[in-house]
């Protein structure tokens, strides 16, 4: 499939599925500008992908720091419009009901819902007529999982803001939609703070509630995003759940 032509912005896009759907739109031939907040992964997705892409630090806590993204894009993409707009940046940390401080709560909130919330608005007037916005959520809004209390919150929130969004832009012909991935193969497992060791005590959880037998790829979601925001032409309001049948198989 090729998508010359397109123009696509990943919010969150330089480590995990958002590095896998950049180098994905990159092979299909799309114009692809990708954003991170630490230095590090940013280092590292410019390395990875040269000048296929325009890679970008900002910090979606920040008001100003999106807004002047939206600027630095319009430059980029010579006031042409987008095609895609993914909003794949998130922050989670494991951390007990009991122990969340006002500093962790808020840490969480201001990416996953702040964030979230104001790149899609201050983005939206860019995103062109058939042109798609795709969230990232989590399958952890739909069942209990000890330790993400503010994360599963914070994301449950976004899930609600697709269909909010999804009726108020549907008169300009943008889709917005969802992707809600389960357990997947990434540097950090989606979950900042935790050791190697966790990391693969994480993943064999996964493994072992998932009916498939395995986690996902980044690729395997990334391929989800994609297909929603270019090929799913008819479809808004939507939340996929790229889950390996985590909550609708009984696993025997």
């Amino acid at each position: 499939m090729s998508y010359r032509g397109k123009n696509a912005i990943i919010i969150g896009g330089t480590h995990g599925v958002g590095l896998a759907t950049a180098h994905l739109l990159i092979n299909s031939d799309a114009k692809v500008l990708l954003t991170g907040r630490s230095q590090g992964p940013i280092d590292s997705a410019k390395a990875q992908l040269g000048d296929k892409a325009h890679v970008l630090q900002c910090d979606i806590t920040l008001l100003p720091a999106i807004e002047a993204l939206v600027e630095e894009t319009k430059s980029i993409l010579d006031n042409d419009k987008i095609d895609f707009l993914f909003i794949n940046a998130g922050y989670a940390a494991l951390e007990p009901f009991e122990s969340v401080t006002e500093t962790s709560f808020t840490r969480t909130v201001s990416t996953n819902l702040f964030g979230a919330f104001f790149t899609a608005q201050k983005f939206s007037p860019l995103v062109r007529e058939g042109g798609a916005i795709v969230f990232t959520s989590s399958v952890s809004t739909k069942t209990g999982i000890p330790g993400m209390a503010v994360y599963s919150a914070s994301k449950a929130a976004v899930s609600s803001l697709v269909q909010t969004l999804a009726a108020e832009l549907a008169e300009r012909k943008v889709r917005v939609s969802a992707v809600s991935p389960g357990f997947v193969k990434t540097p950090t497992m989606g979950v900042s703070g935790v050791s190697a060791e966790d990391l693969v005590n994480f993943e064999e959880e996964g493994a072992k509630l998932t009916p498939l037998g395995r986690i996902a790829s980044a690729e395997e979601v990334a391929k989800v995003a994609v297909f929603l925001a270019l090929e799913a032409t008819f479809t808004t309001g939507s939340e996929v759940l790229v889950d390996g049948g985590l909550l609708n198989v009984q696993k025997q």
